[in-house]
């Protein structure tokens, strides 16, 4: 089947608003404040006043002036391996103070705009974005935010109200065009300047008063509205929770797990089974302050239970209030959620006649509404790999019969032949906690000198979920550090974005944080939870190294994206705090040499074989120029400095 046609007529739309919009504004009141940064390399350090109208409606008419791409061949979501990503929470990484006043408006300023983040800011960021050298971009969920249990004044993106339906808080009221026309209008600009969009969808859970709760009770878990929730650190089995288990039971599920006895899994005890509930008649499902409840017909009530960390099943984080697991199966004998309901599925469980077969057409429809609609190219499928096997697959086959070039993602750590067998074009992998373990990230690469990997992966030193590469040991040093490295591994480079400013705050602490960190940082202060803006005018922010770097890889891209081992040599694996590797092309008639020092703080030297006739050898960064005497070659590597070079 044809990929979806473009809809070519969003940016039209949106231009013909600006220029009306122009017209009727007294343009001397309107003091609007934006990154110099988002238009011109020369911005750095700088911010911009202009006429909002006539600053955005410049940039559409930039974009459209763009000669459209030609068509690509459809390699089946392959084109992920020369992807160089852009990841953007658009709430946040497009906010700004537009007015100058020293805080982020909600939800508006006095001039009536967001200075959270819209999609018609996005659409000013996208020259910028292909400036870097990225050449897709990643988009973090854009769907309605729930708000029963949020922790911050916003809402977790994560916390899905309707899957179908775009958060209305990233579009400009002041356009009155809505979120649907706006990213229709962001895609179509992006794929103008040759940019794909991948979006970040949720499968397996909802927010607590998600849309779905009062049409479909079936589809959720429900217990008594008298049980309360389980304070963190506490073991009280008497209040809900992730379930308790005893160290044996834990031994006898790990024991099971491992070996793939998923037929009679260890159910949770008998009380916490009783927690929960039948589904109310929808007839009896009503919203009060803000939340649903329903009551059963022997005149008990119930609400909707937050969801948990599902493994390991000891897990001590307390429950998740803003959102709820789906019930993916209905079989009565497992109406209760725990790792082996919602995560490793007992096969009592999931048998043909438990599919909760509504629910999963709903499921199955969401990436097509978003193909045909807004011609996304690919999607990052959250926890994918804690989905059933049988809905992924019908997910990924319904998906390729619309587009058969459409990509897909898995946000899983594990870099294993499985993601591959179920469809997959990556998997964000674990280079993010890696990277800042010297012996560590050179075991990564080591194992790309031996074996390879079965799956692309993501090369990143940080996420939405982890602290800053910036608030690392090395700071911008160790960052600018990472751009580099992670640019010649046979890898997917993934620009978080913030990551170039050398952002420090993290957007969320989901992993790899201390408990002294975690302390510091309560969620409701998060940018995944609040609002929050990054320093555009940062004076560390390193994006023309980013551009520089990106640049060199472009010009070595068959070289660098080829995942065989025999393309990836390490050149040096005694000096702890040196990282050399070279890429060798098939037949060795082109070597890329990667030198690096990972000591932030000392010099290091080192002496390197080189097999090579040159005399001498040019880096490729800075162009300096270095000797090779004998096949050897004798750098010193001031702190955190890298060379490349051709030989």
């Amino acid at each position: 089947m044809k990929k979806p046609q473009a809809h070519k007529n969003a940016l039209d739309a949106l231009e013909k608003t600006l220029r009306l919009k122009l017209r009727q504004s007294p343009r001397a009141r309107l003091r609007y404040r934006v990154p110099a940064l988002w238009a011109s390399a020369r911005g750095r350090g700088k911010e911009t006043q202009v006429n909002p109208f006539a600053y955005y409606l410049d940039v559409v008419r930039k974009i459209k002036r763009v000669p459209a791409p030609r068509n690509r061949k459809p390699t089946g979501g392959e084109w992920t391996n020369d992807a160089v990503i852009y990841n953007m929470f658009v709430r946040t990484t497009t906010a700004y103070d537009h007015d100058g006043n020293g805080t982020l408006d909600l939800p508006v300023n006095t001039g009536g705009f967001r200075e959270t983040g819209t999609f018609l800011k996005g659409i000013a960021m996208l020259p910028y974005v292909k400036r870097l050298g990225a050449n897709t971009v990643h988009l973090l969920p854009i769907t309605s935010i729930g708000h029963d249990g949020n922790k911050g004044r916003l809402g977790s993106p994560y916390a899905i109200r309707n899957p179908y339906v775009i958060d209305e808080n990233l579009s400009e009221p002041a356009l009155g065009l809505g979120s649907e026309t706006e990213f229709k209008a962001f895609v179509e600009a992006a794929h103008r300047l040759g940019l794909r969009v991948v979006v970040e969808f949720v499968f397996r859970t909802a927010s607590k008063d998600g849309d779905w709760i009062a049409e479909h009770p079936s589809w959720f878990y429900w217990i008594k509205e008298k049980i309360e929730t389980r304070p963190p650190d506490s073991t009280e089995e008497s209040r809900y929770g992730s379930p308790i288990f005893t160290r044996l039971e834990l031994e006898h599920i790990h024991r099971d797990v491992n070996a793939h006895r998923l037929d009679n899994l260890l159910p949770p005890h008998e009380g916490y089974r009783n927690f929960f509930t039948v589904p109310p008649d929808p007839k009896h499902v009503v919203k009060k302050d803000g939340r649903y409840i329903g009551t059963l017909a022997d005149g008990t009530r119930v609400k909707i239970p937050g969801a948990f960390a599902d493994w390991p099943p000891d897990d001590s984080q307390p429950p998740w209030g803003d959102v709820t697991y789906l019930r993916m199966y209905t079989n009565t004998d497992f109406n209760y959620i725990a790792y082996n309901t919602i995560r490793m599925y007992d096969l009592r469980l999931t048998l043909a006649e438990h599919i909760n077969r509504p629910l999963w057409d709903k499921i199955v429809g969401i990436i097509p509404h978003y193909q045909k609609h807004y011609r996304i190219d690919g999607v990052m499928i959250d926890m994918g790999h804690a989905l059933p096997m049988e809905l992924k697959a019908e997910m990924v086959r319904t998906a390729r019969e619309l587009d058969r070039d459409f990509a897909f993602w898995d946000e899983n750590f594990s870099v294993t032949p499985r993601s591959r067998e179920e469809g997959y074009n990556a998997v964000i992998g674990y280079c993010w906690v890696d990277q800042h373990h010297p012996e560590r990230i050179k075991n990564l690469c080591r194992m790309h000198a031996a074996d390879g990997f079965p799956i692309p992966y993501f090369s990143t030193p940080e996420s939405h979920n982890t602290p800053r590469a910036a608030a690392r040991s090395g700071g911008v040093m160790y960052s600018r550090w990472a751009m580099l490295v992670n640019a010649f591994l046979p890898a997917i480079p993934f620009i978080h974005s913030g990551y170039e400013l050398a952002e420090r705050y993290p957007i969320n602490t989901g992993l790899d944080f201390t408990r002294e960190q975690l302390a510091q940082l309560p969620s409701e202060n998060l940018p995944l939870f609040s609002e929050y803006g990054y320093d555009w005018r940062s004076k560390d922010e390193f994006t023309g190294w980013a551009k520089l770097v990106l640049s060199v890889r472009r010009r070595y891209h068959d070289l660098v994206v080829d995942h065989h081992p025999r393309s990836f040599v390490m050149l040096e694996d005694v000096n702890p705090s040196i990282l050399a590797f070279a890429r060798v092309a098939a037949h060795a008639r082109k070597k890329l040499a990667v030198v690096t020092n990972m000591n932030w703080t000392t010099a290091e030297t080192v002496i390197l074989p080189l097999d090579t006739a040159r005399k001498t050898v040019v880096d490729l960064l800075q162009g300096g120029k270095h000797t090779v005497d004998g096949g050897r070659i004798t750098l010193r590597l001031g702190p955190g400095e890298s060379l490349v070079f051709e030989y």
